[in-house]
């Protein structure tokens, strides 16, 4: 008896495992490899065909969406710029210090979301996305007290970094009052992600088209009508954030298109906190370290000979570079999206072609893109200054911009097929290394021993970009997609356990 009854358990087990592949179509058939195109050429056909379809209706919203989302801060520094030259680089320090201190953490910290609620949704799932954001919208609100706190003291912090007391004092009071815009950027980030795993991404990019409407009126109406000044700016960003924060919560809870995914606050949302956490640092990491390393562009463009000329320059290239940057940003939100729902979904084979889809669309757009950055370049400064001598230097930095700009592409869409995978881990190391073992040391190489200036600070940036692809590229061709969607099954699985169970 002892021996016979292992036997039955085993059996039984198989029985269930098939059943429950029977329950899910398409399951057996995704674990195959894909046709030859010989024996199927139009069944692959309709399968790219397909593919295509879904990841520009995802990467175009989106890409909007992030590009009206930028516009809130632009417009407030703008309407700063007009109060005088102190308000002005008070303004953009201040923005500069919060960008790296607060909105590249929480952005990276919700990013875990990606995984999860990707993942959920694919496996259908569905109750499991709403708890995900509500314990991200816990976690990043409790992390925004200390970030509050080290904002509040950003004057404080700019002198003690050696900077001008002016524009510190300036900075300081500039980032006090976007303390609350914090709260409502964590908020928003948790709010886009949920949409846009479950591939709903119209009302995200509609909503920050609203918000940076409307923004324009907040802004005058608070820096001009009511004479507040640069203070009228940073309230004014807050008030946007949150608009924009109450427009995707009405919308989560009032629309068809969720009913299965928020169904209210739960207490489950408090459950097993710290295997979420888990995944929200290294999904931090994986942003911070990237963003980072471009801020110590600009610090270190203060050190050069004529300060002023490469501080300026290499701005206007960073702000262009930005925006430019939407696209693959936008491409790579989406093919995150394409394989978190796949690999819940159980269909490896599908998130494979989703990854060859998308770097083929990362390819053709650096190549244009760079074309267009390359006729353009002795235009784009005109649109800045009439100096012929930042025009010039701008003409030059545009030509590393597009190379910079072309691998950005093909990095941005693999960091986002490893969100979807649940990578963040690796893709932390992997940008420590790339832009921290080489990329800054070989910036400051080339831009102060070799003597290049602004453009070789960019240039050893570039050099760290290339490691990063390098890399990206190597463990992206060694994934086995399906050991992949079984991780992706059993995450889903232990997240699914009620309470009692986890803690036995």
């Amino acid at each position: 008896m002892g021996s016979f009854r292992p036997r039955r358990t085993h059996r039984a087990r198989r029985a269930k495992g098939k059943r429950n592949n029977m329950e899910k179509p398409g399951i057996e058939e995704s674990l195959l490899p894909i046709p030859e195109c010989k024996e199927l050429g139009g069944e692959v056909s309709l399968a790219v065909n397909g593919e295509v379809r879904r990841q520009l209706w995802l990467a175009g919203p989106l890409i909007a969406g992030c590009l009206m989302q930028n516009l809130i801060q632009m417009i407030s520094v703008m309407f700063v710029g007009h109060l005088g030259e102190l308000p002005l680089a008070g303004a953009s320090m201040a923005t500069s210090f919060a960008a790296v201190t607060g909105f590249s953490l929480l952005h990276g910290m919700a990013s875990a979301l990606d995984t999860l609620c990707g993942q959920a949704f694919g496996a259908r799932q569905y109750h499991l996305l709403g708890m995900y954001k509500q314990r991200a919208m816990l976690l990043l609100t409790l992390v925004s007290i200390p970030l509050a706190a080290v904002w509040y003291y950003t004057g404080e912090i700019l002198l003690l970094v050696g900077q001008d007391k002016d524009i510190a004092v300036e900075a300081g009071t500039y980032a006090r009052w976007m303390i609350p815009e914090l709260f409502a950027y964590g908020l928003l980030q948790c709010h886009a992600c949920f949409l846009q795993t479950q591939n709903i991404v119209l009302p995200v990019m509609l909503s920050a088209a609203a918000t940076a409407l409307c923004h324009l009126a907040v802004c005058w109406l608070l820096v001009f009508a009511l004479g507040l000044g640069s203070k009228g700016a940073a309230i004014g960003n807050a008030i946007s954030y949150w608009i924009n924060v109450a427009i995707l919560a009405v919308y989560v809870r009032v629309s068809s298109s969720c009913k299965k995914t928020w169904t209210g606050f739960s207490m489950e949302a408090f459950h097993d906190p710290l295997s979420f956490f888990k995944l929200t640092v290294p999904s931090a990491l994986m942003v911070c370290l990237e963003w980072w390393s471009f801020e110590l562009l600009v610090l270190l463009s203060g050190f050069l000979p004529n300060p002023r000329l490469e501080t300026s320059v290499l701005s206007i290239t960073l702000n262009t570079s930005n925006c430019v940057f939407m696209i693959p940003f936008g491409l790579g939100a989406a093919i995150s999206t394409r394989v978190s729902n796949e690999l819940g979904a159980g269909r490896p084979q599908a998130a494979r072609l989703a990854v060859q889809v998308v770097v083929f669309f990362a390819l053709s757009e650096g190549l244009i893109m760079g074309v267009i950055l390359i006729c353009l370049r002795y235009v784009w400064g005109h649109a800045y200054s009439a100096d012929e001598e930042v025009v010039t230097y701008i003409a030059k930095m545009m030509l590393v911009l597009a190379v910079s700009n072309f691998l950005d592409g093909i990095q941005c869409v693999l960091s986002g097929v490893a969100r979807g995978c649940g990578w963040q881990k690796i893709c932390a190391w992997i940008n420590l290394g790339a832009f921290y073992a080489v990329g800054v040391p070989a910036a400051y190489l080339v831009a102060f021993v070799l003597r290049f200036g602004g453009m070789g600070l960019w240039m050893g940036i570039i050099l760290g970009t290339v490691v990063q692809v390098l890399l990206l590229v190597t463990i992206t061709l060694c994934m086995d997609w399906r050991k992949e969607a079984t991780k992706a099954e059993n995450r889903i699985f232990i997240s699914s356990l009620p309470k009692d169970l986890l803690e036995r």
